[in-house]
C-alpha cells in the first residue's frame, strides 16, 4: 500500500510539474502579486468610476487633470513595502477606464508629463519594482470614456446625454482601435520586458447599447501584436479571446477553475476595501488576518493572489494599505515557502479538516497544513497514516509529535477508548496557539 502511495505521489508531482507552459513557470512560483489603481480619479476620492456612476463630461473631470501634482511619489518605497510583504510581481494602470495616462505617449496629451507634476510616472515605477527583482506587469484599459472616436456604450459617463449619443455617428471607431493598439506597442517597446499584460475589458450589449468584443478590439490582430513584441507576455483573458490567464475578480473560486474543462492558470484580484482607487471615505477594509486566509484560500486552489492598493493624489498610499502590507511581511516572513512555489495539494492525498488549507510544493514533495481556527491539543488526519516522515511548526521549526492510529480498547480512569482508526494520523499540538495570525505545520511527505 504505502509502495502504491509512492507511486502514485511521483506521478503527481511530475503532473504539476509539467502542468503550465514553461513561460508561466514564474507566474506559479510567485504566487503573491501588488496590483496598482492610480490616476485622476485619486484627486476626486471616491472610486475609480466616479466618471461614470456621476455621469461627468470631459469638461467636468478636466479639472482633475489641471490639479495632478503628486509631489510625495516615491516609487521605492511602494515596491520595498511589496517586497517586504512576499510579493513577486506587479500590475499597475497604465490607463484606466478615464482615458488618463501614466506615461509620455505619443499619441495623446491626456498624459502625466502634460499635469503640473510634468514627469512620467510609469518608468520610474518600473525601475523602482525592478531593482526589487520584482516582475513588472501592465493593465491597459480597453474602454477610453475620453477619446473623442471611443462610441458610447452601457459604461460610458455620457450614456444617457442623447447629443452626446448621437455624435456616435460622426465617430470613427478605426482611429480609436489604432490608437488602442498604437500605445499597446508603446508600452511593450519603450519599457523593458513586461511579464503580464492585465486587458479590461469587453463588455456584453445592454439598455440598448452595442457591446464591444473581439470583434471591437481586433483581437486576433492585437494578440498576434503582443506576441510579436514581447513573447513571454502573459495576457488575461478579457480581450473576448483566450489567454494565458483567467482573472476572477473580488470572489473566491470554489475550486481550482477549470477550462475547457482543464485546470487554468489563474488569478484572484481583490481589492483591501470596496474601491480599486483610492477612496477617502470608504471603511470596508479588511483586516490583515482576512487578507492572509483569501492568500492561502487562493494558493491552495492552484492560483496566484493580486491584491490592490490605491495610491492618493499625492503619490502616497493608504496608511491602512500601508500597515497591512507590512503586518502581512511579518507572516511572509516565516511562511512564505508555504506559499511560494506551492499549489492545490495533490489529488491522491484526503482533504484537508475543516477550518484549514492545504498547499503543496511539487518539488520539495512538502504539504502545508495552514490552521484558520487553531484546536485544542490535536488535530485528526483521516487516511494520513503512513504518509508523513516528519512533522514542525512553521514558525520555528519546532517538531509537532505525530501518533498513527491503532484501533484497541483501553480501559483508563474509569474511561472507556476505543482509540484511533488504524489510518489515522493524529498530531499533537501545544494548547497555546503560537503568535503567528495564522499558524502553518509543515508536513514532510514520505516519498
Amino acid at each position: 500500500m504505502a509502495n502504491d502511495n509512492g507511486q502514485t505521489a511521483a506521478k503527481n508531482r511530475q503532473d504539476i510539474l509539467a502542468a503550465h507552459d514553461p513561460r508561466s513557470e514564474w507566474f506559479t512560483e510567485a504566487r503573491f502579486g501588488l496590483y496598482i489603481h492610480w490616476g485622476l480619479y485619486a484627486l476626486g476620492a471616491r472610486h475609480e468610476w466616479m466618471r461614470s456612476r456621476e455621469f461627468l463630461s470631459n469638461e467636468e473631470y478636466e479639472k482633475y487633470f489641471r490639479h495632478f501634482d503628486p509631489d510625495l511619489y516615491d516609487p521605492a518605497r511602494w515596491a520595498k513595502l511589496a517586497a517586504g510583504a512576499g510579493m513577486k510581481y506587479m500590475v499597475v494602470t497604465t490607463k484606466h477606464h478615464e482615458g488618463f495616462c501614466l506615461w509620455d505617449s505619443k499619441l495623446t496629451d491626456y498624459k502625466a508629463t502634460t499635469t503640473p507634476y510634468g514627469k512620467d510616472v510609469l518608468r520610474p515605477m518600473l525601475e523602482a519594482f525592478r531593482s526589487e527583482g520584482i516582475r513588472t506587469g501592465l493593465y491597459y484599459s480597453l474602454l477610453d470614456w475620453h477619446h473623442s472616436d471611443y462610441t458610447v456604450d452601457v459604461k460610458h459617463p455620457m450614456r444617457y446625454n442623447k447629443e452626446y449619443v448621437a455624435m456616435d455617428k460622426q465617430r470613427n471607431w478605426q482611429n480609436y482601435v489604432d490608437y488602442m493598439h498604437g500605445q499597446t506597442k508603446e508600452l511593450l517597446t519603450e519599457y523593458g520586458d513586461i511579464d503580464v499584460l492585465f486587458l479590461d475589458f469587453s463588455i456584453p450589449s445592454e439598455e440598448g447599447f452595442p457591446g464591444k468584443g473581439k470583434e471591437e478590439w481586433q483581437s486576433e490582430r492585437y494578440v498576434e501584436m503582443v506576441r510579436s513584441l514581447q513573447p513571454n507576455t502573459l495576457i488575461n483573458d478579457r480581450l473576448g479571446v483566450p489567454g494565458d490567464i483567467t482573472t476572477p475578480e473580488q470572489y473566491q473560486p470554489r475550486e481550482w477553475i477549470k477550462v475547457d474543462g482543464k485546470p487554468a492558470l489563474w488569478e484572484a484580484c481583490h481589492t483591501f476595501s470596496g474601491s480599486w482607487g483610492y477612496y477617502r471615505d470608504e471603511e470596508s477594509w479588511k483586516s490583515t488576518e482576512q487578507i492572509l486566509r483569501m492568500l492561502i484560500d487562493t494558493v491552495s486552489k492552484g492560483g496566484n493572489f493580486l491584491l490592490n492598493v490605491g495610491p492618493n493624489a499625492r503619490g502616497e498610499l493608504d496608511e491602512r494599505a500601508v500597515e497591512r502590507l507590512e503586518e502581512i511581511g511579518v507572516w511572509m516572513r516565516k511562511h512564505d515557502r508555504s506559499i511560494h512555489g506551492c499549489t492545490a495539494a495533490p489529488a491522491h492525498l484526503p482533504p484537508c479538516p475543516e477550518d484549514c488549507r492545504f498547499t503543496y510544493n511539487p518539488r520539495t514533495n512538502r504539504l502545508y497544513l495552514h490552521l484558520f481556527a487553531w484546536p485544542f491539543k490535536q488535530i485528526h488526519l483521516p487516511d494520513f497514516s503512513g504518509r508523513v516522515e516528519y512533522a514542525q511548526l512553521l514558525d520555528d521549526a519546532s517538531e509537532i509529535r505525530m501518533v498513527e492510529g491503532e484501533r484497541k480498547l483501553t480501559m483508563e480512569a474509569g474511561a472507556f477508548d476505543e482509540g484511533r482508526p488504524a489510518n489515522m494520523l493524529t498530531l499533537q499540538l501545544p494548547v497555546k496557539k503560537p503568535k503567528a495570525a495564522i499558524p502553518v505545520i509543515e508536513l514532510f511527505l514520505r516519498s
